[in-house]
């Protein structure tokens, strides 16, 4: 489950809380805050057991993944599976609070957590295919709301998925040599040596989709006070990986999780000044 490692939580549950956010104009229920951050817990849980039960061959391949408990064989796929069973019920609990269009979202939801890990086999840029099981919250968080799917709400969701392809690129430079010898797609491998420029395009267009939003929303000055904190520190990033060290690059997708911080304390503060 990775309990030990929240930076997937984080990366998953930020974007959910912005939309959160943006849904209920600056005031979540309590129950909706509720139900999302413990199905967010549950689903990137649920993900992580997946991909370790069909990655669980390849894990073993690879040095930052040899010690995980299937690859190394101190746990059975069986018992895995069972666990994963477990959170499954817990994250359709979860939905079942919440109203029927989220349900069939949420169903989505499901069919991409799970089949993500097999992208990996086949395309060329699986990192894309994380965003958009990533941002499912999104349209969830929207609809559970009863608001009907509009641009900003498709907006958010693109800036979610250049946002993870920009983030789990910095985390596939970590495994591209092992990646490379064993044959698994990866948005690091498929961008060459333009790595770094690829990463700041999707940074770049993260940012231009949200800032489209704050126009579309009428969102006012502490938003777009952040997103030139959110730019800076981008600035920042870039610096970090511009040689490309592994570590550095591994720091840099860490530090993302600052990032979509920054994100959400501007639409934070826009309705906390606004209201």
């Amino acid at each position: 489950m990775r309990l030990d490692k929240p930076i997937g939580i984080f990366l998953l549950l930020w974007p959910t809380l912005w939309a959160l956010l943006i849904a209920s104009h600056g005031h979540p229920s309590k129950q909706h805050l509720t139900i999302f951050v413990l199905g967010t817990i549950l689903m990137r849980s649920a993900g992580c057991v997946a991909n370790d039960i069909l990655d669980h061959k390849f894990d073993s391949f690879v040095t930052r993944t040899k010690l995980r408990p299937l690859a190394n064989q101190s746990i059975s796929v069986r018992n895995a599976f069972f666990l994963l069973i477990i959170l499954l019920l817990g994250a359709l609990t979860c939905v079942l609070f919440l109203n029927e269009q989220s349900f069939y979202f949420s169903l989505i939801a499901l069919f991409l957590a799970l089949t993500y890990p097999l992208t990996k086999r086949f395309f060329i840029m699986p990192q894309a295919y994380l965003g958009l099981s990533f941002g499912m919250g999104i349209p969830i968080a929207f609809v559970a709301n009863d608001i009907s799917l509009t641009l900003t709400i498709w907006l958010l969701f693109f800036a979610n998925v250049f946002w993870a392809i920009a983030y789990d690129t910095l985390y596939a430079v970590t495994d591209k040599n092992d990646d490379l010898k064993i044959g698994i797609r990866s948005s690091a491998i498929w961008f060459g040596n333009y790595v770094k420029e690829a990463i700041m395009f999707c940074y770049t267009c993260m940012m231009g989709c949200l800032i489209w939003i704050g126009k579309l929303e009428n969102f006012g000055w502490p938003f777009y006070i952040f997103m030139m904190l959110s730019l800076i520190f981008i600035g920042v990033l870039y610096r970090q990986i511009r040689t490309l060290n592994p570590k550095a690059c591994f720091d840099a997708f860490l530090s993302n999780n600052y990032l979509g911080g920054l994100v959400f304390l501007g639409v934070f503060f826009h309705y906390l000044y606004a209201n």
